[in-house]
Order: structure tokens, then sequence, then C-alpha cells
């Protein structure tokens, strides 16, 4: 196993307590929003033989195995990371694997440089994510019915929003989810902005289901983002409680500390909340506008006690060990490469002594037994 010291990137929505509380460390006083762990260029976590990309690079087929490397190539297919939202991240999407390959060759074609703020697509590939909260953690995922999204909207007695709640009661839904959301992003930005400080003011004088639109529109006046937050589901995660978020399902995290993992992309189609471009045809290209409820997933049982967090993608999949004083050792070695995350107690992961925020990095086919009292999460792939 190699011992993984990883990056904490200071993103300006981070919180500035919820990791280093987590590592028992002092604040800095600068938000620490992610804490990467895995093979991403952006970011690679750093070990006794170098940084986890050169790691793997010298050997793919000793680090990742046979079965990954056939399966997804010389690269390590998911991103481990410890999520910190002190404030509402921008309202996004991703897209499915044919989108991001098409997207990716367009761009590409087109000669737009890597680093231009108006290119989409970073890379070629999809990006399901899922969401497991350490703490209460609130979230947006998915889009409302239009019906409950019209009662909303016209609860808050704003004029300027009659439009939209007329919308949202044609038929079909799909269509009218479609209409308003590109009404609000087309918008004339003054006249939206007056719109938002008017819903705004209406939210915090209603609170109740208003309180998260409040939040959000606290932390971006103005933005066409509030309005079109609106539309989608709230959810509020309790610890060990989980989102998996698919391909074209508008989202955005508020609030909470969690566990993520991702494919390992980073294409991101933006809606709102956010001073970033948003590129509304693309966008509405992406889009799955489908109402219905965000499904939350608790862990499952499995044999040896691991509790997984069942989803359709086979770039990632994450489970956890709930450890306790005296129990037996597990022996979690397999033929995939596994990233084991400590999240609470004091746990031994072979050689390693583990806290909360620690990280090993496990070679597919490596032995790999954790014990002690604490919990684990597991990350691997589905090869």
């Amino acid at each position: 196993m190699d011992r993984l010291d990883n990056t904490v990137r200071p993103y300006a929505w981070g919180s500035p307590t919820a990791i280093p509380h987590l590592l028992g460390v002092e604040p800095t006083g600068e938000p620490q929003a992610e804490m990467w762990m895995g093979a991403h260029p952006g970011a690679p976590s750093r070990t006794g033989r170098g940084t986890l990309v050169d790691v793997i690079d010298a050997d793919p087929r000793r680090e990742l195995g046979e079965r990954t490397v056939a399966r997804f190539g010389p690269r390590l297919p998911f991103l481990l990371k410890l999520l910190a939202a002190g404030a509402p991240l921008s309202l996004q999407v991703h897209p499915d694997l044919t989108q991001a390959k098409e997207g990716y060759e367009d761009e590409e074609r087109r000669g737009i440089p890597f680093d231009a703020p108006h290119r989409n697509y970073k890379d070629a590939n999809h990006k399901p994510e899922l969401i497991c909260a350490l703490t209460e953690f609130d979230g947006l995922c998915g889009f409302r019915t239009p019906a409950h999204a019209a009662d909303l909207l016209d609860g808050l007695g704003v004029d300027s929003l009659k439009p939209y709640v007329d919308l949202l009661h044609a038929q079909p839904e799909e269509a009218a989810l479609r209409e308003v959301l590109t009404a609000i992003l087309t918008a004339d930005p003054d006249e939206t902005a007056h719109t938002v400080t008017a819903a705004a003011t209406a939210c915090d004088r209603l609170g109740g289901a208003y309180t998260p639109y409040a939040g959000i529109a606290h932390h971006y006046p103005g933005d066409p983002g509030v309005i079109a937050a609106m539309l989608l589901n709230h959810v509020r995660l309790q610890p060990g409680e989980a989102l998996f978020l698919g391909a074209g399902i508008p989202h955005a995290y508020l609030n909470g500390l969690g566990v993520e993992i991702m494919a390992n992309s980073d294409n991101v189609l933006r809606c709102g909340l956010t001073p970033k471009h948003v590129d509304v045809p693309e966008l509405l290209r992406i889009v799955r506008f489908e109402p219905g409820d965000p499904a939350v997933l608790r862990p499952e049982a499995a044999p040896d006690g691991e509790e997984v967090y069942d989803t359709p993608t086979d770039e990632f999949r994450l489970s956890r060990y709930v450890l306790a004083t005296g129990g037996p050792a597990h022996d979690l070695t397999l033929p995939t490469p596994q990233i084991l995350l400590c999240t609470a107690g004091s746990v031994r992961a072979g050689e390693h002594a583990l806290t909360p925020g620690t990280s090993v990095f496990v070679p597919a086919g490596n032995r790999a037994e954790v014990s002690g009292a604490g919990t684990v999460f597991r990350a691997t792939v589905v090869a």
C-alpha cells in the first residue's frame, strides 16, 4: 500500500472549517473545498514512489490490474474526494459518454484552447458521480414536477414570474421544463436581476420551503440560476445517505461535508450560480428534462461487513466498513485498484495507521486488510 499525500483545493465555495475539523488541524481561515485522492493530472496524490500518475504510468498493469487496463485503459478510472461546501456550487450537468466524445471532438476540430473560458469539454469522458454525506448535507437534484415548480414560483407573489408559472402548466411536462429553463437563461439580464431580487426578498419573508433559495440568492444576488434552482428538488441527506448524479441531471451542492467519487473527467456544463461561461445551446442539448423525486441511496449490506452504494456505473464502486473495537480484521484484497479513506476513528490498513481524512492506495492484487474502530470508505472499479 502507498500512503497518500493529497491536495486540498481552495475554491471560493469551500468551507473554511469542515475539512480541517475532520483532519484535526487548525483552520487557515481560507476556504478548503475539496481534497482530491487519485491520479487526476490536475492534482494527483503523492506517494513515496512519486505522484500516483507517475506510479501508474510506470507499470499500469501491475498497479491497476489486467482487467482494469483492458476495460478502461492505463489510467485510474475514478477520482475520490472529500467535498466541503460552505456555499452553493454552480448549478450544473454532466454529459453522457457519447455527448462527451462528440463535444470534445467538435471543440478540438474548432481549435478552442483548453484554457479558454468558453471551452466546455476538457476530455472525451463522461462524469457520473456519487456524493455520500458525512454530515447533514443539502443539495439540489433533478427537476420537480412542473406543477410543483409552478406552485413554488407562484407562491412568491412576484408578477414577473407569472409567465414562467403559465409555461409550467403547459403539456407535455418535459417540453414545459425545457421552455421555462430556456426562457430563464436567455432573458434580459437587467430584468432578470430585478426579478431575482424580488424573489429573494419573498423567500426571506416566507421561509420554510423557500429557505434554501433565500440562501442561494444571498450568495448569488441577481443570478438567473436562483430562479432556475427553484425548478429543482431540494434534498437533505443525513450522514451515510448518498445521491447518484447521472448524465444530464441538473444539480448543485449547497452545504455540508461528504465523500464524493466520480469518473475521472472535468466535463461540466453550467446552468447558473457562477460567473463562469454558460453555453445555453450546449446545455440544452445535455439536460434531461425529466421530472421526478431524487433517489436517496442507503448502503446495502454485503458479505464481511461491507456496505455498498449501488450505482449503474462501472468506473467506480463505493462502499464503507464501520469497524468496532475487538472486531475481526477484514480482508479487502481485490484484483482491481483501491483507495481506502478513513473518515472516523482509528483504523489500521496493512502497515498504515489511518485517522480521519487519511488514505492509502492499494495496487491491484495487493493484500489489503483493515481493522480497528472507525469508518473506512473503499473506492474501486467494476471490471
